[in-house]
């Protein structure tokens, strides 16, 4: 093959493949911790934190989608049923009847701080338990170069 087909080195090739690996099997432990605790799925904690560290606890629709990389047809359907668990409210801005804000609300908030808790201590288990401190600081690096 000729060179400027940009093959990808094995190394890359191999990194790649490593990378979505560990991220499925991560991910996948971490949506179990959560189940075994009575917790919801993680999509609902990357909404409720998302919106619970922006100004005033408010977003619109547009900038959860940018922030969590959720589909805009599974956000629309996330958040209607984070708001029948009143989670979360919407509200129509001032002065645009059509637009609208989603507003964390106390509840949700509640939520969010339980299920960081089982979050936290499963992200020490399958992530910090398997790396020394220089070895996660060297990994957040090396991922940093793709963000």
């Amino acid at each position: 093959m000729s060179e400027d087909m940009h093959e990808p080195r094995e190394a890359a090739v191999s990194a790649w493949t490593r990378i979505m690996r560990a991220r499925e099997r991560l991910l996948g432990a971490i949506e179990a911790d959560l189940k075994a605790a009575g917790m919801p799925p993680l999509a609902w904690y990357d909404v409720l934190w998302e919106l619970a560290r922006s100004e005033e606890g408010r977003l619109r629709p547009y900038e959860i989608e940018e922030r969590t990389l959720l589909a805009q047809y599974n956000l629309s359907r996330l958040l209607d049923r984070l708001e029948r668990e009143g989670l979360v409210r919407r509200e129509v801005f001032a002065d645009d009847g059509r637009g609208r804000w989603v507003v964390i609300t106390d509840t949700g908030c509640q939520l969010r701080e339980r299920m960081w808790a089982v979050y936290a201590r499963s992200i020490e288990a399958h992530i910090g338990g398997k790396l020394a401190e220089s070895e996660a600081k060297t990994l957040a690096g090396l991922l940093a170069r793709f963000l």
